[in-house]
């Protein structure tokens, strides 16, 4: 299985489109035998999608999600995992265990309108 975890840093990105780079995991019998980092190739509509199953990524993990790319990466059968947050050697350990769950997308609707990756400060809410 391949997967592509959004990622900021060491850490879960808090937005799908706007991570400045994605994780790529080949994960085989529970195990990961292969991990490297890509660039994100920037947030224009239903690019990422496409891009995501041109690479054979079969399930995509991040914080948020808009419901456009979501409903895209359905039709492309592309499985997503939305809701999750943390360190990417955590979730990667979760993986392993088959525990990883997600929760209610960090994305809401018109949060990512008009912006590409370069955008700085997202539009979700934060905790104090």
């Amino acid at each position: 299985m391949r997967i592509a975890i959004s990622t900021d840093g060491e850490y879960v990105s808090e937005h799908f489109g706007r991570c400045p780079n994605f994780t790529i995991l080949n994960l085989e019998k529970g195990k990961v035998i292969e991990r490297k980092s890509i660039d994100n190739p920037g947030h224009s509509p239903g690019f990422i999608p496409q891009f995501m199953n041109e690479r054979g990524i079969n399930l995509i993990i991040c914080g948020g999600m808009g419901a456009r790319a979501s409903g895209m990466f359905e039709e492309l059968g592309i499985e997503t995992i939305a809701g999750v947050s943390g360190n990417i050697n955590d979730i990667i350990s979760k993986l392993e265990k088959g525990t990883l769950v997600g929760g209610e997308s960090l994305c809401k609707p018109g949060a990512g309108r008009g912006y590409g990756v370069e955008k700085t400060v997202c539009d979700h809410p934060h905790e104090d």
